[in-house]
């Protein structure tokens, strides 16, 4: 049993590191309320001064079409990511073949590539394809992901194959199996899938900057770094903007937080699912 002592001061290294972590949120709200000048100070008490930020930042920018475009392209990303991904990682893991062991170790290796490398020739694509400016080109790239293919295989090890078995005996087909018994089982996986696929898309600042040269079509990230582009920065101004941009990934974040944890744990816990030549599934 722990003593008391002991306890209060895990407690009391528990508080200060979390006061630690939320500090950067905290000072970016105080700085929401307050002059640039004041938050060059580093002022650290709340102002007066939001309503005046707000009125600033919607003249010198289009933020709530920003908004708007965050959202959609973001909302799109997630739903097509869902389905294609959790698609893949079913078939991956259901369906056993080596043929289809080689083609995950390929994707999993994928993830070694880091997007810079990828840019380029992605660009000119889409370009060709005639994308520019769209929501395709936006969603495309972003639509198939290794490691949410790989979280979608590693949850579908814990499906009963038996279960699957069953539903084939009584009749039902294959997408029938996924829809109406994978899909109703694995309602955490979706949650953490989604929450970690929204918050990249909202995020993404690099790719729409290369693939959206249009003002209509800009997002909160492009919005924000804009603000930065001028001569002189109203940091105020500039701090209303980030907590805009902020603000909807944290609002999920905390909606489906129980569910990101509890599929982080389920993870820790399970093999990592290096296919054929680093490992095999425990069902083959």
């Amino acid at each position: 049993m722990i003593s008391l002592p002991k306890k209060i001061a895990q407690y009391a290294f528990l508080i200060i590191f979390s006061l630690f972590s939320i500090f950067p949120l905290i000072w970016m709200l105080i700085a929401a309320t307050n002059q640039s000048i004041d938050v060059i100070r580093g002022k650290m008490v709340p102002g007066t001064y939001l309503i005046e930020n707000y009125k600033a930042l919607v003249a010198q920018s289009e933020l709530w079409h920003a908004m708007g475009n965050s959202f959609k392209y973001s909302l799109v990303v997630t739903l097509l990511s869902l389905i294609v991904c959790s698609l893949a990682g079913y078939g991956f893991e259901i369906y056993h073949d080596k043929i289809k062991d080689g083609l995950m170790s390929v994707i999993l290796l994928a993830m070694m590539v880091p997007f810079v490398a990828t840019m380029i020739p992605l660009f000119g694509m889409m370009a060709k394809l005639g994308f520019l400016n769209t929501v395709a080109g936006f969603v495309l790239p972003s639509i198939s992901t290794p490691f949410l293919i790989m979280l979608f295989r590693q949850s579908a090890r814990s499906f009963p194959h038996d279960i699957i078995e069953a539903a084939r005996i009584d009749g039902l087909g294959e997408f029938q199996i996924f829809v109406r018994m994978f899909f109703p089982t694995m309602r955490s996986t979706y949650a953490a899938a989604m929450t970690i696929t929204f918050m990249n898309a909202w995020n993404n600042y690099l790719w729409p900057k290369v693939i959206m040269n249009k003002p209509e079509t800009q997002t909160m990230p492009m919005l924000v770094s804009n603000l930065t582009a001028g001569y002189v920065t109203d940091y105020g101004m500039l701090m209303l903007a980030v907590l805009f941009c902020t603000l909807p990934t944290v609002i999920i974040f905390f909606c489906l937080q129980k569910s990101f944890a509890d599929k982080t744990v389920f993870l820790a816990g399970e093999e990592f699912p290096f296919p054929p030549f680093f490992t095999r599934s425990k069902k083959s």
